[in-house]
């Protein structure tokens, strides 16, 4: 394996479409860095160039500009040894309906030319489970399954890299809980793992890194904590046995009070819960409970899209 510090980097890439007589610029001086062993969110409205993107890395579409290397591999020089370092899971179900599991699974690894000693069927059967169905037609598989199959295929030749496009669309919370399950082992497998998605629970679970993307422009690029760290506004609410009258000194706190419960919203980058809870005590304030909240990720991806 060559010695790399990203396994994907693109630098200013376009991509534009011609619609009519129209132009439609689907990649803006798009850029991503993506780290080796890591599994990177890429986050976006719909049409907001993410599959444009996976389909340049796929080789399916040809950017206009830009430079893009995967595994230190120019797709410029050498698209197809770049091909072979990425395994891709699409977003369409396209599974030919009168092939087994196991014949679907040997086929693809023929046509990237895996000897037949060298191939993982079983193995890869057995860890998406599949195993009790490797001789159905697939045209008899749950969505769930042919979900699974589809990242079954993207591994057969073993590559360094896996993409995934809205792996558990449409797929029900026990398929997604086992999706993720596989899509985290794969990563501790040393994989790097990009994944788009609409569920923003889903990013927050798995991805060490996150990338949002609108109108083809990469709107902000960092960490999960660096991301949700952006989200300075926390809430809290206490409980009391008997009504209160709310001190001045929680005015900057915005408070909301009813039926007993006051809710307060502060700046954690400016202010802290002792402080709120100091004011209540010098004012003699009892309370029998509190509860304190935080943005997620679905705040952040809000925020900064709404921004653009």
């Amino acid at each position: 394996m060559s010695d790399y510090k990203y396994s994907i980097e693109a630098k200013n890439v376009n991509k534009i479409f011609l619609k009519k007589t129209q132009e439609v610029k689907a990649l803006i001086d798009f850029s991503i860095t993506i780290k080796k062993g890591t599994i990177h969110g890429l986050l976006g409205p719909n049409g907001a160039g993410k599959s444009t993107f996976i389909n340049i890395l796929g080789g399916l579409v040809k950017k206009n500009s830009g430079e893009v290397n995967v595994c230190g591999i120019n797709i410029d020089k050498n698209i197809k040894l770049s091909k072979f370092k990425i395994g891709i899971v699409p977003q369409e179900l396209n599974i030919d309906p009168f092939f087994t599991p196991a014949e679907l699974l040997e086929l693809q690894a023929g046509l990237y030319g895996v000897p037949k000693k060298k191939r993982k069927t079983d193995e890869i059967l057995e860890n998406l489970k599949l195993t009790d169905q490797r001789n159905a037609y697939a045209r008899t598989l749950s969505g769930g399954m042919r979900r699974r199959l589809l990242i079954g295929k993207a591994l057969v030749h073993d590559p360094e890299i896996i993409i995934l496009d809205e792996p558990t669309a449409g797929v029900d919370i026990d398929i997604r809980t086992s999706v993720w399950s596989y899509i985290k082992k794969i990563s501790r497998q040393g994989k790097t793992v990009c994944l788009t998605t609409h569920y923003l629970e889903e990013a927050e679970k798995l991805c060490d890194n996150i990338t949002i993307i609108n109108h083809g422009k990469k709107v902000i690029e960092g960490s999960k904590d660096d991301l949700l760290n952006i989200i300075s506004t926390k809430s809290v609410t206490f409980i009391f046995n008997k009504n209160i009258d709310v001190p001045k000194d929680l005015k900057e706190f915005n408070p909301v009070i009813d039926n007993g419960v006051l809710k307060l919203s502060y700046d954690k980058n400016k202010t802290n819960i002792k402080k709120i809870i100091d004011i209540l005590n010098r004012n003699k304030i009892d309370f029998k409970e509190i509860n304190t909240f935080e943005g997620d990720l679905e705040d952040v991806f809000l925020k900064v899209v709404n921004k653009k």
